[in-house]
């Protein structure tokens, strides 16, 4: 740094007396969380700032969220959600000698404030229903006593770990995931066509009446071109039925994991760049640096709106991290009426 005699000159970067870089570490991890690798951002500061750091060290920088993150992960939690989201996004570890991709789930919850809350995030190391009772026993060690309602696609072994967690538990399988499974085997020509068969499955009024349907797509010309797609919802009927039995604002919320396919698109706009991470826990640090990153980003936004008219503001809301269900008090008045016994003592 310069010298001068008064010593009045004081770095930005590096204030006098201290050995760490605090501002620069602010910036390095704000680099990492927006998707930049460690060598991206070593060049960013030597080109911009002409700082010369070592791989290492900027490595050191991003591992000092670690507590924080472990911290996050294992912090207590409501003793009941009335709705639970559970969704993917892939992301390539190295595993050896070679790179493998795995799923990294990240579950939401929606408290009895209709608040929703990223529970946490989990790369699936193991096959089925052993990786699911992990996560089931981690949730419960974490204070969830009951979740009325688990939606997510169809992943094997999730329900048996979630009955053997919480016995009284729905799972409902997400519309959206099983009309694109059942969508893989349509040619595109046909794919108008198909979903507009589809639709009334889905959209029926009781359970009857979606059999009915499929049946009636079974019986198509479509449908015996297509078996395969039948047989996707034939195989995932059990999971897909319960949402019929509720009004159209409780089916609305439960019927897909659509309300944290926003999360993982930004997020997935993050990873794309990466390449590969060289272990599960790098991958999960990543993901919750990115969505601190985006939820900051949007409440700074927030925040030089704050007093202008309604009319005049643009900034974006929540993402998922403290968003409210706008239609909360009339699907929490029907779980109530449905659900009394587990309800009403947290009300």
């Amino acid at each position: 740094r310069p010298r001068d005699r008064n010593a009045t000159f004081s770095s930005k970067v590096v204030p006098k007396g201290e050995r760490r870089m605090d501002g620069l570490d602010g910036m390095i991890i704000s680099l990492y969380a927006g998707g930049m690798t460690v060598r991206d951002i070593q060049h960013h500061l030597a080109s911009t700032l002409g700082t010369e750091l070592s791989h290492e060290t900027i490595s050191n920088v991003t591992e000092s969220v670690v507590e924080e993150v472990r911290a996050w992960q294992s912090r207590p939690l409501d003793a009941f959600y009335p709705v639970m989201y559970l969704d993917a996004i892939m992301v390539k570890i190295r595993d050896g000698g070679h790179v493998s991709n795995r799923a990294a789930y990240i579950a939401v919850g929606v408290d009895m404030s209709g608040v929703k809350h990223v529970l946490g995030i989990w790369v699936q190391a193991s096959e089925g229903a052993k990786f699911w009772s992990q996560v089931c026993a981690e949730l419960a060690n974490r204070g969830v006593r009951d979740v009325l309602i688990v939606c997510c696609d169809g992943l094997t072994g999730l329900p048996e770990a979630i009955e053997a967690t919480w016995s009284r538990a729905l799972v409902q399988t997400c519309t959206v995931h099983l009309i694109r499974a059942s969508m893989r085997f349509v040619s595109y020509s046909d794919r108008k066509a198909v979903v507009a068969m589809l639709k009334p499955i889905y959209t029926a009024a009781t359970e009857d009446a979606a059999l009915a349907a499929l049946a009636e797509f079974a019986d198509s010309e479509l449908g015996k071109k297509y078996p395969a797609a039948v047989a996707t919802w034939e195989h995932a009927w059990d999971r897909f039925t319960p949402f019929l039995a509720f009004s159209p604002a409780l089916r609305k919320l439960i019927y897909t994991t659509n309300s944290i396919e926003s999360l993982n698109f930004q997020c997935r706009k993050i990873i794309k760049n990466r390449g590969h991470f060289p272990n599960d826990a790098a991958a999960v640090k990543l993901l919750w640096l990115a969505i601190m990153n985006i939820e900051d980003k949007r409440a700074r936004e927030r925040a030089k709106e704050a007093g202008k008219p309604a009319s005049e503001r643009k900034a974006p809301a929540r993402l998922v991290e403290g968003s409210t269900i706008q239609t909360w008090k009339t699907v929490l008045g029907e779980l109530a009426l449905v659900y009394p016994d587990r309800v009403n003592p947290y009300l």
